[in-house]
């Protein structure tokens, strides 16, 4: 499984970039990546290449900040870095609302390039070149063309829920000299038809295997590609193109996971350390699971996601290996609201929080009660990281099953106006399994007397309960327009949520209709004369 990512890390050393003539010396460690392939291994390597780069390669943590990829959460209001938001300008503006062109230019480019690296120079460099590139059978080159559509379009999406419109590349750049080397920025419509005519013609003409993610190799399966497109379909339904026939494509899409016997939610054996979540938390190879980022002890750590787990002012008392432990992406007390907390298994002690360490070296058992806060994430702790070497290998799971109960039975009730007994269902089981004392047929009663609108919003809390750590609920506020008002005096049963223009975030700044959106790079802006144009392509 992880001789996939020794492939990657060994092909990304030796780059598929395009390299200067020295002295008319030939750079054999680097393919020229303005010239069509040679070889099948040409092929294969290009395509492998794209595992690690772009909107996969934002994951990796840091001491001071979460991973990238986890920002949205300082743009929700919902989350802090509570003992080193300060350090980082883009963290700081992002929680007052004040992220800006110019200040924060450096963090916005790093959003920006690296998505524009992996669509222009790899993708379709991959795409332009697998039909003519020799050595390949028929259904590994349609295969290794799927998995590029794939990570195409999800560099895409990830852009333009970001950005909104932006330009649309389709081609490989070789030189400046190269038509439309200045695009004008694309309409969001635009840009998502884009990314659903790549993600049909992979899952329809790529032959990808019908199984969960890392029981494929660590590769691009029928099942990841199922769900990015429930994702953006979803999206597509939602602000801003409130395109409302997308939502029964995401149901659709969500469906076919659920009944494919090739995908499977984890049960829990227990509720203490062999529940559901304490599987989430230590487990790389589950049906569950739809699309992964790989890390290894060995080649590519994650990175200090363990230190996440704790106050930085008890960085020396836990006997751990880190020099610094940061709480840098804990949610804000009042999220946490959201839960039953003394129903829900996911808020109790040891399954997505922890309030006290017990280091099992020493068997000690300390409080965490030392910070502004009284849980922290435990959803992130690797023991043997923690206490002995300091390398995350836990995978991150960017899509999985149980995300795909939640799409469909939202997306199903506003595609139809109604709460079908299957929509019903299907969030029941999420919330039955999440229930240390309610059945599934408890819960289902509940659910039947709400109406679609009580609904829907009961599925926006559920996803906030489910995905609190993987990076979903600014991407839900920017799509539904609506914010969850989580008070002091909020429970899970009586928060409400309330239009976000005009909504405050935790440190009680007010949103305004800027605030959806990044704003463009100044860097990018200087360098590309065409970006602010008008009209949209």
């Amino acid at each position: 499984m992880r001789k996939f990512l020794y492939t990657v890390i060994t092909l990304a050393i030796l780059g598929f970039s395009s390299c200067n003539d020295f002295l008319e010396e030939e750079m054999r460690s680097q393919k020229d990546g303005t010239k069509p392939f040679t070889s099948a291994a040409d092929g294969r390597a290009a395509v492998n290449a794209l595992y690690r780069q772009g909107f996969s390669g934002m994951w990796g943590a840091g001491s001071y900040t979460a991973s990238r990829a986890m920002y949205d959460g300082y743009l929700s209001g919902l989350y802090e870095n509570v003992s080193y938001a300060g350090m980082n300008t883009f963290i700081t503006n992002a929680l007052n609302l004040e992220v800006d062109s110019n200040v924060n230019d450096g963090d916005l480019r790093d959003y920006w390039s690296p998505l524009y690296v992996e669509i222009s120079r790899r993708a379709n460099y991959a795409i332009k070149n697998l039909p003519t590139c020799p050595g390949l059978t028929d259904a590994e080159r349609a295969r290794l063309l799927a998995e590029a559509k794939f990570f195409r379009g999800m560099n895409y999406f990830f852009l333009v829920k970001r950005f909104g419109p932006v330009p649309l590349i389709d081609v490989q750049y070789t030189s400046l000299a190269d038509d439309n080397f200045y695009p004008n920025r694309s309409s969001e419509k635009k840009i998502y038809d884009f990314i659903i005519k790549d993600l049909t013609e992979a899952l329809n003409d790529g032959g990808l295997a019908d199984t969960a993610f890392p029981l494929n190799g660590m590769r691009v399966s029928k099942g990841s590609v199922l769900a990015l497109l429930a994702d953006v379909s979803l999206n597509m339904g939602g602000y801003p193109l409130q395109d409302k026939s997308m939502y029964a494509k995401a149901a659709a899409y969500a469906d076919q996971l659920i009944k494919d016997p090739a995908y499977a939610l984890i049960e829990s054996a227990d509720k203490a350390e062999n529940s559901v979540y304490n599987v989430l938390r230590t487990s790389d190879v589950e049906k569950e699971y739809l699309y992964q980022i790989e890390y290894d002890g060995v080649i590519s750590d994650s990175g200090p996601y363990s230190a996440w787990c704790f106050p930085a002012e008890t960085h020396k008392v836990f006997g751990l290996k880190y020099d610094i432990v940061n709480d840098c992406l804990t949610p804000i007390p009042t999220f946490l609201n959201v839960y039953d907390k003394t129903d829900d298994l996911r808020y109790q002690d040891g399954q997505y929080f922890h309030t006290e360490f017990k280091n099992r070296l020493t068997g000690e058992v300390i409080p965490l009660s030392v910070g502004r806060v009284k849980k922290y994430p435990f959803f992130f702790f690797e023991e043997t990281a923690a206490v002995i070497d300091t390398k995350n290998t836990k995978d991150r799971v960017v899509y999985r099953l149980a995300e795909m109960y939640l799409i469909y039975a939202e997306a199903n009730t506003l595609a139809t106006g109604n709460v079908s007994a299957l929509a019903i269902s299907r969030l029941a089981k999420i919330q039955a399994r999440a229930s240390i004392s309610k059945t599934q047929a408890d819960i289902e009663a509940r659910l039947a007397t709400l109406s679609p609108d009580a609904f829907v919003k009961e599925v926006w809390k559920e996803r906030m309960r489910e995905l609190i750590f993987e990076n979903k609920t600014w991407m839900d506020v920017t799509r539904t327009r609506k914010y969850p008002l989580l008070d002091a005096s909020a429970t899970a049963a009586t928060f409400q949520f309330v239009d976000v223009i005009g909504a405050r975030n935790g440190r009680g700044r007010t949103f305004t209709e800027k605030d959806l959106l990044l704003p463009y790079p100044n860097s990018e802006i200087q360098r590309n004369p065409n970006l602010m144009a008008e009209p949209l392509n």
